[in-house]
């Protein structure tokens, strides 16, 4: 039986053994093969207007307050890069290749963006402070134990995004401090449109995404993961989070009968070799109605997993949708 890390592990699984992946999550336990997805309300597309700020209550209730707009930022995860390519920014330094996409900066201008050592994981705090950053952003649950360090010599954000929802909200946080509210309106507009677009044709498929590098496989969930948070909009998503002592396996996922298959391949080191290959070494797998019928997908997991902002959740929306037709 194949078993999954829980659902906080896919923010950094890709710079961590499954075993430390599994320590400090607490989602709640629940059922795959029983748990039906509810009905989602229609997405708005109203977009009310950004107030340029310099102090504000992030949309996860964390304080922020900053002495001026801000001009140097440093990212230490793929959203902050992602909500400032949708405001027309560059960030001073980051720790993600998300900018290195077709759908960012490209290959070429994202190489002219420094990277900070130390990885995802522990970003080196000498090297964050030689930019002379005047916001570093970073993802609670993995950089808040970089804030007393950063403490006195530049303002720490750390946000949580848990659904797209979430993603909006700090869109619009991030253009009030920087002062982009126009950008950051007409950002969040686009992807609002495209949104609720896609819901007016939901698929009466069964879809699912999963995660990792090898058996260890992991479930998307839409309660905590962001691009999975989109599912139940368009198109058939029962999948809720099994929690620490819960666990998916093949078994469970044959019993859906899953129509579409998103894969995230994740790396760990010198791991290779697509997430797909790796569980097509089951006999299970090829039962499994989206193999079946070639219906599964491998996905760029910098978009899918990582990124988590407006930009990187319309490529999502995209290739979802045009996959489930």
């Amino acid at each position: 039986m194949l078993r999954s890390p829980s659902r906080l592990a896919r923010g950094w699984i890709t710079a961590a053994v499954v075993g430390s992946v599994l320590t400090g999550c607490g989602a709640s336990s629940g059922d795959a093969t029983s748990a039906e997805a509810k009905p989602a309300a229609r997405t708005d597309v109203t977009v009310e207007p950004i107030k340029a700020a310099t102090r504000l209550t992030d949309t996860n209730g964390v304080k922020v307050s900053l002495d001026k707009e801000p001009e140097r930022i440093v990212c230490l995860f793929a959203l902050c890069d992602d909500i400032l390519t949708e405001l027309g920014i560059v960030p001073t330094a980051t720790n993600s290749t998300l900018l290195a996409h077709s759908g960012f900066l490209g290959e070429e201008k994202a190489k002219e963006v420094d990277v900070v050592p130390g990885g995802f994981i522990a970003p080196e705090v000498e090297a964050i402070l030689s930019h002379k950053p005047d916001l570093v952003i970073g993802l609670g649950d993995t950089h808040g134990k970089l804030a007393p360090a950063l403490k006195g010599a530049t303002t720490f954000w750390a946000m949580q995004p848990e659904t797209w929802e979430d993603s909006v909200g700090y869109l619009r946080d991030l253009a009030a401090l920087t002062g982009r509210t126009a950008e950051g309106e007409k950002a969040e507009k686009t992807f609002r449109t495209k949104l609720a677009e896609a819901e007016k044709s939901p698929s009466g498929k069964t879809a699912l995404v999963i995660y990792g590098s090898d058996e260890n496989f992991g479930v998307a969930t839409p309660e905590g993961d962001v691009a999975a948070s989109l599912f139940p909009k368009i198109a058939d998503y029962p999948w809720k989070s099994g929690g620490i002592e819960g666990s998916y396996s093949l078994e469970q996922i044959l019993a859906r009968d899953v129509d579409v298959l998103f894969v995230e391949t994740m790396s760990f080191g010198d791991t290779d070799g697509k997430l797909s290959e790796k569980l097509a070494e089951n006999p299970l797998w090829g039962k499994i109605p989206a193999v079946r019928n070639g219906d599964v997908h491998e996905v760029n997991s910098e978009v899918w997993a990582k990124g988590r902002g407006t930009r990187s959740l319309g490529l999502v929306l995209d290739e979802a949708t045009a996959a489930l037709r």
